[in-house]
């Protein structure tokens, strides 16, 4: 059996068999304890999973949870077995309760009517949640309405050879200054990599004098006019590029390479602490460092999501509480863990879980929470597809 009902469950009236309400605290981690939670998460990096292990041997002590990873390849894997469950009419005790989930799957899922909820604003961890500083409520673009609870944040920060450019750079126009007199010594991947397609999004959000279209799907009326300062910034910056913009790195890891190797001397990262353990192992100079814009940059939250049909919602939702707790945050933070960014405002906490933060070593190169400034949201997908489209069209080379 995938779970055990409490007898007072069993004998309850039919009516007792309602979605668990979050605001019922005491009962909804009374209900728990015994239940299997299945969570579907991608299980690509070891990191990943033995930190998932962790959380799995947290919540079994504390509240007599049983916490099962079930590693993905793909997270469109559990949510096509959601929507199978959904379709063949078993809409209760799926085979799936918790889901790492983001961007157009959540949005597949909300609008399909598969998610439960909303609960995530009503757990009692959410009290310490950065709702202002950061993108906590809304998954590139569509708003969460409680229907998935944050639990790691990436962020946009450029790392940079000390060596070589002696201070950070704080806009798009100071990159290019910058360029014009270094030319050769800067570089991102080619898009539509991922990390190469962020880049064009930074570059399209800094420059831009108002954002807010960029929160809506586009529209071809307004494109050229709001794109504009994007490609007059890389009509200038592309032939200042490693090899005058005629070949790019295709990967992250091949940008570490070339900054390791002196070839370059600035890069983009969506991981704060990338170039911390990056110099831990050998992979970057020791002088290597990291700044933000002044403007704030990118970031997107990692949520969790619980389906319609899950078996395990009291514990589901147990779990997810606690992948906000300053515990489970401090821990993922560690760069000997994970070091992800945490999604934890640290005005809110209490002095002793504040002092754990701040006295944790995040690496050489990573910027504390603080000095990470204020994140800048996703502009919507429909943006992003487009102008990679135009940016292969205008600048792509075969490499």
């Amino acid at each position: 059996m995938k779970r055990v009902l409490p007898l007072a469950f069993v004998l309850a009236p039919f009516a007792a068999w309602a979605d668990p309400d979050p605001a019922h605290w005491s009962t909804v981690t009374a209900t728990a304890q015994g239940q299997t939670v299945y969570w579907h998460a991608w299980g690509g990096s070891t990191a990943t999973n033995d930190f998932i292990a962790w959380v799995g041997d947290r919540v079994e002590e504390d509240f007599g949870i049983t916490l099962t990873h079930v590693k993905l390849e793909s997270t469109s894997d559990a949510v096509n077995r959601v929507l199978a469950e959904k379709t063949s009419g078993q809409d209760d005790d799926g085979a799936v309760d918790l889901i790492w989930i983001n961007g157009a799957n959540f949005a597949a899922m909300k609008q399909a009517d598969m998610l439960f909820g909303p609960y995530a604003e009503a757990l009692p961890n959410w009290q310490f949640a950065d709702t202002e500083g950061k993108t906590l409520q809304h998954d590139f673009t569509v708003p969460t309405e409680g229907f998935e609870s944050p639990w790691a944040m990436a962020q946009v920060v450029f790392m940079y050879d000390t060596a070589d450019l002696a201070a950070p750079l704080g806009s798009m126009p100071q990159i290019l200054a910058w360029a014009k007199a270094h030319p050769g010594r800067f570089t991102y991947p080619q898009p539509p990599d991922f990390l190469g397609t962020t880049f064009l999004k930074q570059a399209l959000v800094d420059l831009a004098d108002d954002t807010t279209a960029l929160a809506a799907p586009l529209r071809e009326e307004e494109y050229a006019e709001i794109t504009a300062p994007l490609w007059a910034f890389l009509d200038e910056l592309t032939p200042l590029l490693w090899r005058e913009g005629r070949a790019y790195p295709q990967t992250g890891p091949r940008q570490l390479q070339l900054m390791n190797d002196d070839e370059i001397d600035l890069a983009i990262s969506f991981s704060p602490g990338e170039a911390s353990t990056a110099i831990a192992n050998f992979q970057l100079p020791e002088s290597v460092r990291t700044f933000v814009l002044d403007k704030g940059t990118i970031g997107n939250a990692s949520f969790v999501a619980i389906p319609y049909n899950s078996g395990s919602k009291e514990a589901s939702m147990v779990v997810a509480n606690f992948l906000m707790s300053p515990e489970a945050q401090l821990h993922a933070q560690d760069p000997d863990v994970l070091g992800y960014g945490t999604i934890l405002d640290m005005t809110k906490l209490p002095v002793e879980d504040r002092a754990a933060f701040r006295t944790l070593d995040l690496g050489v190169a990573t910027l504390s929470p603080e000095d990470l400034g204020p994140v800048q949201p996703e502009p919507h997908p429909s943006w992003m597809t487009r102008i990679a489209e135009d940016w292969v069209k205008r600048y792509g080379v075969a490499n």
